[in-house]
């Protein structure tokens, strides 16, 4: 069966991604040390935007197939945005998974300076596509994994995941460079925003990107 279309949600807000904010704003060095990534869950914010995303696929056809990352996170925007819709199981899939930052993770770039300096200096060098912490990835390394995901992909797919994986979803899909792709993420990915692909006589196009209206309908 052909992929009819492939709707890719971003979780909503983490407590980590309201933790890094917050370091940011007093140029804190780490945020979040103590909790395990797969383990970081959703803020109250968060459960609000995955309320809002459950009102919206209310209004939606339904997908044929389910995924959503193992992490906590993704999982927790999954249950409480498909609550009571009369949709298919969810299907874990680790592919799905965010970047691991290794070394660096719970670190701010502040943080990254002042107690990894070579490693910033390295990152400065190769660049953010391609540099890979110790014990981490790059984003390469998140194509990689995605690359055998996408072509198992059948009928109308609905993943939630994070924004790495949409952002090297769509280098995939698009067969774009490292400086189109790094342009694109130059805008961040919103948390619980849209995107969407929809197949036409000439392929997936993508139809929507970012989209975060059912938020504030």
């Amino acid at each position: 069966m052909t992929l009819e279309s492939l709707t890719m949600v971003r979780h909503g807000e983490s407590t980590a991604n309201a933790a890094l904010a917050a370091a940011i704003r007093v140029e804190a060095e780490e945020f979040d040390k103590g909790t395990r990534d797969p383990d970081v869950g959703m803020s109250a914010r968060g459960r609000t935007q995955a309320a809002a995303l459950h009102a919206w696929l209310a209004t939606q056809p339904p997908p044929t197939t389910i995924l959503s990352s193992p992490y906590r996170r993704a999982r927790e925007t999954a249950e409480i945005a498909l609550h009571d819709l009369p949709l298919p199981r969810v299907r874990l899939d680790e592919r799905l998974r965010d970047r691991d930052t290794g070394i660096l993770h719970g670190l701010t770039a502040l943080g990254v300076r002042r107690r990894h300096p070579a490693e910033h200096r390295e990152r400065e060098r190769l660049g953010r596509f391609y540099y890979r912490p110790p014990g981490g990835e790059s984003w390469p390394d998140v194509a990689l994994r995605l690359r055998p995901l996408l072509p198992e992909l059948t009928g109308h797919t609905l993943i939630f995941t994070h924004d790495i994986v949409i952002v090297m979803t769509r280098y995939i899909l698009a067969n774009l460079t490292e400086p189109e792709i790094l342009k694109i993420e130059s805008t961040q990915l919103a948390n619980a925003s849209i995107t969407r692909w929809e197949r036409t006589s000439s392929g997936l196009r993508l139809t929507t990107y970012n989209d975060t209206t059912h938020l504030t309908s």
